[in-house]
Parts: structure tokens; C-alpha cells; sequence
């Protein structure tokens, strides 16, 4: 085994773009791995080039017409009669407007989670990273939330389909991952786990602890939707409670995990409270579970995140370490604010739009104190219980 993790990556995924205006800005790829290269916690020997997806291998989680409307409507002028039928599948929305080249560069969004799928099923790493990934709000036949194919269950898909081998999906997103969650609902060879902001306030609405599945797949769908505002410290203790017991009981081959990184205090489309220290946690838990339950096979994803400057860097880089095992996860246990690097900080400020944070993790001590704290952590241990309740 050359590399016991990989980056799977491509310069050309930056090319998923909406418009200029849209908060769906893939500049945070390029943020992520200039970081990564500039602390030394990237090489290109760990580097593996996602190839495009089939349609066939979209055929697995959409629907062909779905795929038929995406084609045409990637075409730089598209025909009159897609145009009109692009709201019936989605693609019409202020959130997911078609775009010139859409199925191309999705298509390659969904073999780069696919061959991270396969590079760790196959044995040729334990663990793969695809940050290009976690497009997980797309739908069999509709493009939804910033999503127009879903590569999380494509990969999904691959993995059931080729080594017949139980997943455990984990969204750390902080929307629910309603995309994925409802094309496994009835299978019951995969489970899906999503913790996020409850849908009271936020797209899209569902992921109520309610939702369970359905038939032989009921009781493998389980979902933590927790407070606004909420905070490091009650974020993870939902997090670890209720994932804790549906491991021991659901015992997956592989761990596929999403890791939208806006659940953070400064992303601009939330309300959730939380600080980086998540994003150095949360991986590591993930990886003990696969260590412990799965010989290690993880895959890792990207998803949302809309600070591209302050957040995503910072919490992309920290999964990565955590993954590569590299030196510096350690170090962190120590100096928990330790500098980043400052090339990165140099070339990166003149053009950021707001001041850059020069550490690691958050200096959290300045911010400022969340009223109705200690309700908003009640009714998150409130919410835990219940899901326990499904899970045991």
C-alpha cells in the first residue's frame, strides 16, 4: 500500500461554478490545498486524478430523463424546449441555475468521489479524501441546494453494487443530507447519519429524528437536527452519543463521510455557533470508528462551506491531517493556537475581502457569549435521547 490515505483532486472541479455572485465558490479547493501545500501536509505523491463519472454510474441514483435534461441544458445555448422544462427538474432556481459544461464538470465531481470509493474498496489506500465532492443535496430527478448530481451516492452506489459491503454515511453538513438519505431510504445495507441545523430555519426543512427509513431499511436512516446557535461543546456530545451506539449496532464495512464545513460561527447561510476545535474533532472520531470497525476504510468528502476564506481552508486542511496522520494534528494538541503558515497568510490577504485568522483553530475567547445557552443545550440533549431511543 503506497499511501494508507490519498487526495483525490483536480484543478478542473473549480470549474463548477453557477455565476459570479453565487455563494458556491470552488476558490475554496484552491485556498484548501495552497494551505496544505504551504505546511508542508501535501505532496503529490499522495495526489490521484478523478476520472468522469458513466452514465451508467448515474444511472445508479438519477433518473436517465434527469441526466438527458442535464446534458442539454450544459450545451452553451441550450434548446428552447429545455430552457422551459428546467424548472421540472430543478436547474431553473436562484440556489442551482444551469450553467454551460454543468454535466461535464459534475460528471468529474462524481468519478472523483467514485475513485475514492474504489481506491480504498480495493485496498489501494485505507483512506481517501475527495474535498471536490459532497454534493449531497441532489435528488434522483432534481437538482436541488447548490447540487446538480449527487456523487456521495454514486460512490454509495459503487460500493453496494461491486463489494455488496454495508456503509455507514456520515453528513456533518450542516443542512441535512436529504439527498443521500433518500436514496438509501429503503436499502438496508446502508445507514445514513446527518447532524445539522434543524430545518425549522433552514433548507431544506427536513431531517426531522423521525425519519427512520423504510421496510427492511427501517430503523438504518437516523437524524440529529440540533439548535441554532449551537455550540462546540453540545454539537459534540450529539454527535458521539448517538453515533457511538448505531456503529456498534450497524457494524459497516466503510465509512463514507461529508464534511461541509458550515456549521462554523462566521459561515453567512447559518446559525449554527461552532468553532474550528469541531472540525479537528469530529474527523478524528470518524477515524477511530473506522480504525476500530471497518480496518480502517474511510472516504472523506467535501460539501458546503461559505466563508471561503476564514473557514473552509482551516477546516478542509485539519480533516486532511487528521486522515494523513500528519505531524502537525499532534502539535496542535499542544499549541492549539498555532500559527499558520505565513506564505498563506501573505498571498492570500490582499485579495480576501475580510481579515484572514492567523492560527489554527479560533481564538473563541473573544467571541461573544450566546444568550439562552444553557436552553439551547437542553433541547439538544432532548433531541439526542429520542434518537437513541430509535438507535438502541
Amino acid at each position: 500500500m503506497k499511501n494508507e490515505s490519498v487526495f483525490v483532486y483536480n484543478e478542473h472541479e473549480t470549474t463548477y461554478k453557477f455565476n459570479d455572485e453565487h455563494p458556491f465558490n470552488q476558490k475554496r479547493l484552491l485556498l484548501t490545498v495552497d494551505l496544505l501545500r504551504k505546511a508542508g501536509a501535501l505532496q503529490d505523491s499522495q495526489i490521484i486524478t478523478p476520472r468522469s463519472a458513466t452514465d451508467e454510474e448515474l444511472a445508479r441514483v438519477h433518473q436517465p430523463e434527469f441526466i438527458e435534461a442535464v446534458k442539454a441544458l450544459s450545451e452553451p445555448s441550450p434548446a428552447r424546449q429545455w430552457v422551459e422544462s428546467a424548472s421540472q427538474y430543478g436547474l431553473d432556481t436562484e440556489d442551482t441555475p444551469y450553467f454551460a459544461l454543468m454535466h461535464e464538470v459534475t460528471s468529474m465531481v462524481v468519478g472523483g468521489s467514485i475513485t475514492a470509493a474504489e481506491t480504498v474498496m480495493s485496498g489501494a489506500a485505507k483512506r481517501a479524501l475527495h474535498l471536490g465532492g459532497g454534493l449531497h443535496h441532489a435528488l434522483q430527478s432534481k437538482g436541488a441546494g447548490f447540487c446538480v448530481y449527487n456523487d456521495a451516492s454514486a460512490a454509495i452506489a459503487h460500493i453496494t453494487e461491486h463489494y455488496n459491503a454495508r456503509v455507514l454515511y456520515i453528513d456533518t453538513d450542516v443542512h441535512h443530507g436529504d439527498g443521500v438519505q433518500w436514496s438509501f431510504y429503503s436499502d438496508p445495507r446502508v445507514c445514513t447519519f446527518s447532524i445539522h441545523e434543524t430545518g425549522k430555519y433552514l433548507f431544506p426543512g427536513t431531517g426531522d429524528v423521525t425519519e427512520r427509513g423504510e421496510g427492511e431499511a427501517f430503523g438504518t436512516c437516523v437524524n440529529v437536527p440540533v439548535e441554532p446557535y449551537t455550540e462546540d461543546d453540545s454539537w459534540l456530545e450529539s454527535f458521539e452519543q448517538v453515533l457511538e451506539p448505531l456503529i456498534e449496532r450497524f457494524k459497516p464495512d466503510i465509512i463514507v463521510s461529508q464534511h461541509g464545513c458550515d456549521a462554523h460561527a462566521l459561515d453567512p447561510l447559518a446559525h449554527v455557533h461552532c468553532s474550528m476545535r469541531i472540525y479537528k474533532e469530529m474527523p478524528k472520531l470518524i477515524r477511530q470508528w473506522a480504525d476500530r470497525w471497518c480496518e480502517g476504510r474511510w472516504v472523506a468528502l467535501g460539501g458546503g462551506g461559505y466563508d471561503i476564506w476564514r473557514v473552509v481552508p482551516r477546516a478542509w486542511s485539519l480533516l486532511w491531517l487528521v486522515m494523513s496522520d500528519h505531524p502537525l494534528i499532534q502539535r496542535l494538541e499542544q499549541e492549539p493556537l498555532l500559527s499558520l503558515p505565513s506564505g498563506w497568510l501573505t498571498e492570500n490577504q490582499a485579495e480576501s475581502p475580510v481579515e484572514l485568522p492567523d492560527t489554527w483553530l479560533d481564538q473563541t475567547d473573544s467571541w461573544e457569549p450566546i444568550p439562552r445557552r444553557d436552553v439551547i443545550v437542553e433541547k439538544n440533549k432532548k433531541t439526542v435521547e429520542i434518537a437513541l431511543l430509535y438507535v438502541k
